[in-house]
């Protein structure tokens, strides 16, 4: 049986960069949609908020300005953990992606466990009237795109972070991916605590399944012990279900509209993040568990502290 642990970490993923305001009315689609969403979610319960940026439009952005303004403000406002995306733009080098780690001095970013045809092109399906010039274009041009994460670059990534205090979420998109990390973790170069986010689902890499997500947490306790800490990202229908077991199993949990729009399985959208994040924190509260708190949170992962970012 799985250890349980103490409390159980509550990220809420915000708007991410593959889903379009096409998709649904409630997606945070510009700056102050994204604050708004970020810190109804904190109050709502989420210890974690993981944000990207996006344009007045809805597109994602990797400006500098754009990002800074959205930080700050959910920095202001509330206490949540922030962590950032280092995905960054379609074409852009690992250099651009990580400079945001000097930038901004996050206390946590993602970062990706290898390269992968990262490809979400099949959303553009049944949008026949997009609100937005730019959304089909940049759904489609994913069937051609490559996401680069070699392990020079991986390792630039994990250097860049230990020099600004920011903790890896290492994103694992297939079984492999855990292998290139623990190569790294074998060069004791990774900081413990080692914290893991599976991300099945995306075409290219891990399909979403109960099955794959088992085998998935049983070869990382192999290879990086027991007790190592890892959450689950489960998009569409299936969030809420996929979620409850990577807490039984001894996780942690994503919720988030950048991974899923919906609120129930028959197709019902989620108004904002908060509602997601209130569901599943009513679900496991249901069956026991307790949810950090931002700052137990941060002590769990170790992490800088909310005073040392830079925004």
């Amino acid at each position: 049986m799985a250890k349980k642990q103490k409390k159980v970490i509550v990220t809420a993923a915000i708007t991410g960069a593959i889903h379009t305001p096409s998709h649904s009315p409630y997606l945070p689609s510009n700056p102050d949609e994204i604050v708004q969403n970020a810190v109804d979610a904190a109050k709502a319960g989420a210890s974690i908020v993981h944000l990207h940026a996006r344009k007045e439009d809805g597109e994602p952005t990797a400006d500098w300005n754009v990002f800074r303004d959205i930080l700050s403000r959910v920095k202001k406002q509330s206490d949540v953990v922030i962590g950032i995306t280092t995905g960054g733009g379609q074409g852009m080098t690992v250099e651009e992606r990580f400079a945001v780690i000097p930038e901004f001095k996050p206390e946590m970013a993602s970062a990706n466990g290898g390269s992968m045809n990262f490809c979400f092109s099949r959303l553009a399906d049944g949008i026949d009237n997009p609100k937005y010039d730019w959304e089909i274009p940049f759904m489609k041009r994913t069937y051609d795109n490559v996401f680069k994460n070699t392990f020079k670059d991986i390792e630039y990534c994990i250097n860049i972070m230990n020099e600004n205090d920011t903790r890896p979420e290492f994103e694992i998109f297939d079984y492999g991916q855990l292998a290139n990390v623990a190569y790294f973790v074998k060069m004791g170069i990774i900081k413990d605590p080692l914290y893991l986010q599976f991300v099945p689902g995306v075409m290219g890499g891990m399909p979403m399944g109960i099955d794959g997500l088992f085998f998935m947490i049983d070869q990382a306790k192999k290879m990086f012990g027991p007790d190592v800490m890892y959450s689950s990202v489960a998009g569409g229908r299936r969030m809420f279900r996929f979620e409850t077991l990577c807490a039984i199993s001894g996780g942690n949990v994503r919720v988030g509209l950048e991974d899923g729009i919906y609120i129930k399985p028959n197709g019902e959208l989620a108004v904002n993040n908060a509602a997601q994040v209130e569901k599943i924190i009513r679900i496991l509260t249901a069956l026991d568990y307790e949810i950090a708190s931002p700052d137990e949170a941060r002590e769990m992962l170790k992490l800088k502290g909310k005073d040392k970012v830079n925004f």
